[in-house]
């Protein structure tokens, strides 16, 4: 860490001007359409919130059919009836999504997957500072909206942004793995959490047009990965058929 410290050091005016220079050039994606509140699928009831950034809104997508939130729930309706919340804003830190807590109603949640970090990292937030903040949404999520499993996603591989040019694009994979080392110690304190975390390089093949936001295909390898560890939890889904 000494060494990677140093080496952010030397490169700080370049990565400065390199940071303002993506900033300006940066492609503004829409949010995606279709409903963030509802209901699919039959069977036992299944209460899913998705709460974080623009990757949990679904930027990079036309439609949330697209989206983390489509492609679970589409995963998840012959299973059950999937009734879901998605609470996301565009450049949202941990610390504004535990603000967010304090405005939702107390409803009772099966399911919480957060999504997280990357503003974090592009915004300076110091360690020690995204760490509390991780610590006070996955305890609230957990006690007082009786989260039962709470999915925290990984930072993705900043590093391999297509967006980012060198050596911005290090520094940022450097800083957002040393995040999601943190991070994933936190959920392995946490009976009630999960780490999910997808295996797949990222490129322009599979990117968002902007280079910087997932494409389809990253969303569904996402969905795929939150759904294998749903469907491998029979406390989960046994729970929700004794409620129905």
């Amino acid at each position: 860490m000494f060494v990677n410290l140093l080496s952010h050091t030397v490169l700080l005016p370049v990565l400065l001007a390199q940071a303002i220079y993506v900033r300006s050039r940066v492609l503004e994606l829409p949010e995606p359409s279709g409903p963030r509140s509802g209901a699919v699928g039959e069977g036992p009831p299944l209460r899913l919130l998705v709460i974080g950034d623009s990757s949990a809104l679904g930027v990079g997508v036309q439609t949330q059919d697209d989206a983390l939130l489509g492609r679970l729930t589409a995963r998840l309706a012959p299973l059950a009836r999937v009734e879901f919340d998605l609470v996301a804003v565009i450049g949202a830190k941990t610390v504004e999504a535990v603000g967010w807590l304090d405005q939702l109603p107390r409803a009772e949640y099966d399911v919480v997957i957060t999504a997280l970090g990357v503003n974090d990292v592009t915004k300076a937030t110091p360690l020690r500072r995204f760490m509390a903040w991780q610590t006070a949404l996955v305890d609230r999520l957990q006690w007082e909206f009786g989260a039962k499993r709470i999915y925290v996603s990984g930072l993705p591989p900043m590093g391999q942004f297509p967006l980012l040019p060198q050596p911005l694009r290090w520094a940022m994979g450097q800083r957002a793995s040393w995040f999601e080392k943190h991070l994933r110690r936190l959920v392995d304190r946490r009976d009630a959490a999960r780490f999910v975390t997808i295996d797949m390089g990222l490129d322009d093949t599979n990117m968002s047009a902007d280079g910087f936001h997932p494409g389809p295909a990253v969303y569904a390898a996402w969905a795929d990965a939150v759904y294998a560890q749903i469907t491998a939890d029979p406390a989960l889904l046994d729970a929700a058929e004794r409620s129905a």
